[in-house]
């Protein structure tokens, strides 16, 4: 396992609506990471794609409206699969500056949408990729619930990467799952801008002896414009929609960069991966410190379809 590697967080908006202009934002944002010998760059939650920040989509209870239909078909096609052209394109440049990338989008499955953390590897491939188990509040109007089938973490040569989606963090369960699988780098790609988010961030370095890194938005009115999608939030242009507050947090809960807000940012920091076992000498979640006697937690990491169909022969499928 190496011991060395260079990280780097974005902090900075998509473009409302138009994914190839957010495409192009995020390869700008690789190469100006490799520039700086970053190896891993992990980007905000929802970044292709987009978060819907104070729209509503005309939706209340027990109505619907055309307007709000129409505003989600245009989220919908901003929307893209993992398989498609937009993730190939930024799988290439991954390639190109040798980087694993950790980013947000909003994933479009059949008729429904996830907001999904996608991993890529330095070799191009697609490595893997986890769906927000449990959106948040009003979240649940546009986007469907992940399964247990997407927490599972990806092999790095600094350990394993994983992913957690912003209030994801708050689930004890889920953080635990990520823990017994050993992970290294714990990404927070989120929209959570408050000041508690540090504390939460630090806790879960503390926590799992691991090292942290928080991507969110720096967003502004002016980016998210009403005539495009309705918005509840104050209209004067420099309204700060989400300000940021990404980080990049040690096992020790030593702040390493950030927080940084109200600004477009680019944060790296050099993590030593032989500070984790020195970590956990006097504590280890899933280890000495677990006590498995007292408590036990069952994941189910089996795919949940819809619809499981029979060949007869004994064979089933999705």
């Amino acid at each position: 396992m190496s011991n060395k590697l260079t990280a780097s967080v974005a902090q900075t908006a998509s473009v409302l609506l138009d994914t190839p202009a957010t495409l192009d934002r995020a390869l700008t944002l690789m190469a100006e990471a490799a520039k700086q010998g970053a190896q891993l760059l992990v980007f905000p939650e929802a970044f292709i794609g987009g978060y819907p920040k104070g729209a509503d989509f005309h939706i209340y209870l027990g109505g619907r409206t055309p307007q709000g239909r129409a505003e989600f078909k245009q989220y919908f096609d901003a929307a893209v699969t993992v398989d498609g052209p937009e993730i190939a394109k930024l799988a290439k440049s991954a390639a190109q500056h040798k980087m694993y990338v950790v980013t947000g989008i909003i994933e479009r499955d059949g008729g429904t949408l996830y907001c999904t953390a996608v991993y890529l590897g330095p070799d191009g491939r697609v490595l893997g990729k986890h769906r927000k188990l449990m959106p948040t509040a009003l979240e649940r109007l546009v986007w469907g619930f992940g399964d247990g089938s997407t927490i599972e973490a990806v092999d790095t040569p600094y350990g394993k990467l994983g992913a957690v989606i912003c209030w994801e963090n708050y689930m004890p369960a889920l953080r635990m799952a990520m823990y017994q699988q050993r992970v290294a780098i714990y990404c927070a790609p989120t929209a959570d801008d408050r000041d508690t988010w540090q504390s939460t961030m630090q806790h879960i370095a503390l926590e799992g002896r691991c090292f942290v890194l928080s991507a969110c938005q720096h967003l502004r009115r002016s980016q998210f414009p009403a005539d495009k999608m309705n918005n509840r939030l104050p209209e004067a242009p420099e309204t700060v929609l989400m300000r940021g507050g990404s980080m990049i947090i040690d096992p020790l809960g030593k702040m390493l960069a950030g927080p940084v807000f109200n600004e477009d940012a680019l944060l790296t920091a050099e993590l030593d991966m032989s500070i984790i076992p020195m970590a956990q000498m006097d504590f280890d979640p899933v280890g000495h410190y677990a006590r498995p006697d007292v408590f036990s937690l069952h994941v189910n990491t089996a795919a949940q379809p819809a619809v499981t169909l029979d060949a007869g022969n004994g064979e089933r499928r999705g």
